[in-house]
């Protein structure tokens, strides 16, 4: 049995003892959550294990209960007890317990609870007690499944409310979890207590981000909720493994076609060019074909891709007159149009949506300035492609890529036409989206093309379905409403964005959303916050682009809230 003597005295996290106890540094081996298991205690010595960790919580850390040489304390309701632990191996690290027998402590020191909490009169009640973690685990999911534990159980016997004393130097946190303060402050002055109720309600929704559901990591692999590199279904991932293909082959010819007859399905496209490289690239062979344009053109830019493709305008040379707006705010179409109007017979380029924020431009309404002034339309589509659904008839250009809202690998650009253009020996091979083009009908491609991204490609469009935007954006929207919940502020407006994107805006000097971002990784919860553009405004991302679902989002809004908790950006 573990001596709790030699280790730090343990913290009281309900009777609110200090949280000093910090981990010892990369050696401790209670530095992290491996190990943990979380169950109901039965076993002789785990009960032994309780009593020492209630002694150093109630006895050393908090003074409630005189001193013995035994160093344990056994509670006076503990054949009353139910009792959840976290144990490692032999070693009790943290506890638990509910009790629904009358009189609880709370009636005993408040005389009659039900006088000052009537709602409880009738009702069925169970008291919370005892809740201690270790000092150096209390930074972990230890609390999480503690509290996770305790709220299934109440659900599954049907309380209606759950009552406590809570410390009052923790107040922050009982709210947080969701417990509501009544009647007087009890205890005395080394010890003063505020009783609390909760009423139970469902478990997955009522205390979502509250009692922390995931007692858990996210099982298998990590949960890739950033815009690129995306998660893929396994289908993806074992079209990837195939023996590869020469590019020149009938097989590739032929795999080919059906990309491009799927990509063409999907968008309305006309013409499809597929090409080794990033959107980026894709990008540049849009930039290259507005080139050989007579006209002026116009580009909107709301944002990081939008400033993006200025930047590729500039380095082509283009003649354009740039609408630079702020980063996440709606597009101004009346601007746009009086652009045009200025000069009919351009170009207009802009951003469907804008990965940096999650802003989404109104298609339709862009498509229609554009023929009312004579102009072409060209269209960034790579965060929105395979996302929500996108019509590309009466788009002169679209660029995209098969790393996101496909969930393909990253690794090809795609090139979207309404016509199909002409190679062209001044612009350079590579770039010259005519040549993409000409063998178009055949399957052949003008240069080398890895046939195992091809299929990869391919299996991620074989995925698509008319259901599945509505299913992300419906994902996505109930996230980040959990986000505005928690008190966090989202960079787009909720009428001009994409569920599947959202960008947060961290208040700086409060929280860091590098450290935040690092803080999910170790709960198996990758979003992104490390590219340059976040890093300089603080902004976090969470990305529904590959494969994620509604329960891992279910997963990710506790351990995010435990995680806000712990930086002290959540309060009452």
């Amino acid at each position: 049995m573990t001596d709790l003597k030699r280790s730090t005295t343990a913290v009281s996290l309900l009777t609110g003892a200090p949280a000093s106890g910090q981990c010892n540094g990369p050696d401790d081996p209670n530095a992290d959550d491996a190990g943990l298991v979380f169950k109901q205690a039965d076993q002789d010595w785990e009960f032994a294990e309780i009593s020492q960790l209630n002694y150093a919580s109630f006895v050393e850390e908090v003074p409630q209960h005189p001193a013995n040489s035994e160093r344990a304390l056994t509670d006076r309701f503990h054949r009353e007890n139910t009792y959840f632990i976290c144990r490692r191996g032999a070693e009790l690290v943290g506890m638990i317990c509910v009790r629904d027998r009358r009189p609880f402590s709370l009636d005993e020191k408040l005389g009659d609870l039900e006088r000052y909490l009537p709602q409880a009169r009738g009702a069925t009640l169970c008291e919370v007690r005892l809740l201690a973690v270790r000092p150096n685990l209390r930074r972990t999911r230890v609390l999480q499944g503690l509290l996770t534990m305790m709220a299934r159980y109440c659900q599954e016997r049907g309380y209606d409310y759950v009552v406590m004393s809570g410390r009052v130097a923790q107040q922050r946190l009982y709210r947080h979890i969701g417990f509501i303060p009544f009647g007087p402050v009890v205890g005395d002055a080394d010890a003063p207590y505020q009783p609390m109720y909760r009423p139970v309600g469902n478990v997955a929704q009522e205390f979502a981000g509250r009692f922390h559901e995931a007692v858990n990591p996210p099982a298998g692999e990590p949960v890739i909720l950033t815009p690129g590199p995306v998660a893929m279904p396994d289908a993806v991932v074992q079209a990837f493994q195939r023996p590869p293909l020469s590019h020149r082959s009938p097989e590739f010819a032929n795999l080919m076609r059906q990309v491009q007859q799927r990509l063409g399905q999907l968008t309305g496209a006309n013409w499809a060019a597929v090409m080794v490289g990033s959107g980026t690239l894709a990008n540049d062979v849009v930039a290259a074909q507005l080139s050989r344009q007579e006209g002026r053109g116009v580009i909107v830019a709301a944002g990081e891709f939008g400033d993006r493709l200025i930047d590729h305008a500039n380095r082509w040379g283009l003649r354009y007159t740039a609408l630079p707006q702020d980063w996440g705010t709606p597009l101004d179409y009346d601007r746009i149009e009086a652009a045009l109007a200025a000069q009919p017979g351009g170009w207009l380029w802009a951003v469907h949506c804008e990965t940096s924020t999650g802003a989404l431009a109104d298609l339709p309404v862009l498509k229609a300035i554009c023929q009312r002034h004579d102009a072409r339309l060209a269209l960034d589509c790579i965060s929105s492609l395979g996302v929500i659904p996108v019509d590309l008839r009466g788009v002169w250009l679209a660029s995209s890529t098969s790393g996101k809202g496909l969930a393909a690998y990253p690794g090809l650009g795609l090139v979207f036409c309404a016509e199909r253009p002409r190679p062209d020996p001044n612009l350079p091979r590579y770039l010259d989206l005519g040549l993409h083009c000409a063998g178009a009908e055949k399957g052949a491609v003008p240069f080398t093309l890895s046939s195992n991204l091809l299929a990869a490609l391919d299996a991620g469009l074989e995925r698509q379905s008319a259901e599945r935007p509505a299913q992300l954006d419906a994902a996505g929207r109930w996230a980040r409403q959990q986000l505005r919940d928690l008190g966090l502020t989202l960079v787009a407006a909720e009428a001009e964005s994409v569920g599947a994107v959202t960008t947060i805006a961290l208040p700086p000097g409060e929280i860091d959303a590098g450290e935040l971002g690092r803080r999910l990784e170790s709960h198996g919860f990758y979003t992104a916050y490390a590219s340059g553009y976040l890093q300089e405004r603080n902004w976090l991302q969470i990305c529904l682009l590959g494969e994620v679902n509604r329960e891992q989002l279910a997963q990710l809004i506790p351990v995010l809230a435990a995680r806000l908790d712990e930086m002290g950006v959540l309060g009452g």
